[in-house]
């Protein structure tokens, strides 16, 4: 079977966590394809940067996986993306898909807009890391009407978040280890999040 995996977000900025999700999920389902998707308008969170620079980030960010493609779907259509408009356009393009999701975006599936269309339409693969126990997220996943469309994997701990990330680089503070070397050479040319130096004295 020919899957294609999802991985959306805000990529606010890209950061080792993301990749590391990527590659495992891509090894975990055989995925033919990753779309990275970054979100145009966000519906629920303040992002900081235009979409258009997080896109750039993100091609950063996954430059040189050959199954990993960045798609601008979610930005070219100029609208609040909620997941069930990105399963039905990627369902209808591509067929079997898997919709990459974390711990934390897993426990919140009763919030999600129609989140029982979205797994009639795709699989879930969730992302297991530091701070959920497996065993809950397991409850969690037999509480659905159909558990088998929910699958757990693994990721290396990658103990980061974009939040982290922002806020060191606004202190002034390296971030070698969080952020893959293209983004942080990116956010360094374009000034971004506070980086104070081109030359990277603000991004190291």
């Amino acid at each position: 079977m020919r899957t294609t995996g999802l991985l959306g977000g805000a990529f606010d900025p890209p950061h080792h966590g993301h990749v590391a999700l990527a590659d495992a999920a891509i090894a975990h389902f055989d995925l033919v394809r990753l779309l990275v998707i970054p979100t145009g308008v966000a519906p629920h969170k303040h992002v900081e940067t235009d979409a258009e620079t997080r896109c750039r980030l993100a091609a950063a960010a996954f430059a040189g996986r050959p199954r990993v493609e960045i798609s601008r779907w979610e930005i070219e259509r100029g609208e609040p993306s909620y997941t069930i408009e990105t399963t039905r356009w990627a369902k209808q393009l591509y067929g079997d898909i898997v919709f990459l999701v974390g711990a934390d975006q897993f426990a919140s599936l009763h919030a999600w807009k129609d989140p029982e269309e979205v797994l009639r339409l795709a699989r879930l693969g969730v992302a297991t890391r530091p701070g959920y126990e497996r065993e809950e997220l397991e409850r969690l996943r037999q509480t659905l009407p159909d558990p088998s469309r929910v699958e757990l994997f693994e990721i290396p701990p990658w103990p980061v978040s974009s939040t982290e990330v922002r806020d060191r680089l606004r202190r002034g503070q390296p971030v070698d280890g969080l952020v893959p070397p293209p983004v942080a050479a990116l956010i360094a040319e374009l000034g971004l999040y506070g980086a104070r130096d081109v030359r990277g004295r603000g991004v190291h």
